[in-house]
């Protein structure tokens, strides 16, 4: 999976033994510091940074693959929903400057309000359901 440019990324010097799923332009693979049971990134296989960067049978390829593991941990590990994001930046959290696309199986009770979702990046406005909610921006 390497390119010339990026001999140092993680993902694109992938062992073979980490992918889980591969197309010719995308592959799947289970995060190495998973935040729940069945966490995967999807991840093109040309080095780019931003999902705004790629081309269009790329974007096609790696939401082919994003179906492929929504379906395979639904098989396995039956979650109750999904959480579906990318850090597209470092401004955003993107400590890794390869696209990758977090898939995080989402279960009953793993969270006591899980109320928000990826709105929690912003804890203080996060909230817009109830009384103590912040103020709409």
């Amino acid at each position: 999976m390497s390119t010339p440019a990026a001999t140092d990324c993680p993902f694109c010097t992938l062992p073979p033994t980490r992918i889980v799923h591969a197309n010719h332009l995308a592959v799947v693979i289970q995060d190495a510091y998973p935040v729940s049971r069945g966490h995967t990134l999807v991840l093109p296989r040309r080095h780019v940074g931003s999902f705004f960067e790629l081309e269009p049978p790329e974007r096609d390829a790696v939401l082919e693959l994003l179906d492929m593991a929504r379906r395979d941990l639904g098989q396995t590990l039956r979650p109750d929903g999904y959480n579906i994001g990318i850090n597209d930046g470092p401004a955003a959290g993107q400590t890794v400057p390869h696209l990758h696309v977090h898939l995080i199986p989402r279960y009953t009770g793993d969270q006591v309000d899980p109320r928000g979702g990826v709105r929690w990046i912003f804890p203080e406005r996060a909230d817009y359901w109830s009384a103590r909610g912040g103020e709409p921006v």
